[in-house]
């Protein structure tokens, strides 16, 4: 059986310099000058980066290669096809990009519109304060989704595993940067590649009329927004800051703040006795 998962071990290496180098920038031209390094739940999201950014990751892996290779016999005729395994890593490396963020696009736009995943994407969504480290806080059944989701259709590519490693690596930088206090629009190119200025209001919690499920579903690029209608970039005249006035959502102040409460929602939820 070939696989789309990696060993986590190098990738958790180049995580930690990806993410000093995107705090570096956030020190040196930060776009929130009032925002301190140290913000509240800073310690929190320190977790959420090892869990998310390794422990979670061989989890899933391991856990995801038994439940395909049990169902290995029904599928495995698809996966034998290895589209692009032949092509150059520079073809795969398009391929697979191209591939996996409009499928991680789609996943995105169903946590939104799909009540129960919606639950669990609150954790993500509860943040109050961007900077880069914001990008690893989402709960573990997100990465469940996701690679359930997109295994089979990016397995069919059979792409050399050192493509797999680098597009993590280029998606972990685009990610940080999406989410940090920088003040990132790409110009002509936001039409093309998500940014700081555009992903900020994926987070705000007064949503623009008519799009109660939200806007700015993009994770490395901002084409499928602009393609298919849910781009919100407001003109300066509309927003001089640039900026939502509150991060987060209706019932924010109901969800668990704590790491425990948060790790476990919704469950949580039914704990306490919250609607």
């Amino acid at each position: 059986m070939i696989s789309i998962f990696w060993d986590t071990r190098g990738y958790f290496f180049w995580l930690l310099v990806i993410s000093a180098f995107v705090l570096t920038l956030e020190r040196l031209w930060p776009w929130r000058r009032e925002q301190w390094l140290f913000r509240r739940q800073f310690g929190q999201d320190l977790v959420w980066l090892m869990f998310n950014g390794h422990y979670c990751g061989i989890l899933v892996a391991h856990a995801g290669a038994a439940a395909f290779a049990w169902a290995w016999p029904a599928i495995s005729r698809w996966q034998e096809l290895r589209i692009l395994a032949e092509q150059p890593l520079w073809l795969q490396f398009a391929g697979f990009f191209l591939l996996k963020d409009s499928l991680d696009w789609c996943v995105h736009n169903l946590l939104h519109r799909t009540p129960w995943l919606w639950e669990f994407h609150k954790v993500h969504h509860s943040i109050e304060e961007l900077d880069w480290i914001g990008n690893f806080r989402f709960h573990w059944m997100e990465v469940v989704v996701y690679q359930g989701l997109t295994y089979l259709p990016l397995a069919v590519l059979g792409v050399d595993g050192r493509v797999i490693l680098g597009i993590a690596l280029v998606n972990t930088l685009i990610g940080h940067l999406n989410h940090s206090n920088l003040d990132i629009t790409w110009g002509p190119l936001r039409y093309v590649l998500n940014s700081s200025r555009m992903h900020v209001w994926h987070h705000d919690w007064d949503l623009p009329a008519g799009r109660p499920k939200g806007v700015n579903f993009g994770i490395a690029l901002s084409l499928w927004d602009w393609v298919f209608g849910t781009a919100w970039w407001p003109a300066p005249v509309e927003s001089p800051s640039q900026q939502p006035r509150r991060l987060g959502f209706p019932g924010l102040e109901n969800f668990p703040r704590g790491l425990p409460g948060r790790f476990l929602y919704p469950l949580s939820r039914l704990w306490r006795g919250r609607d």
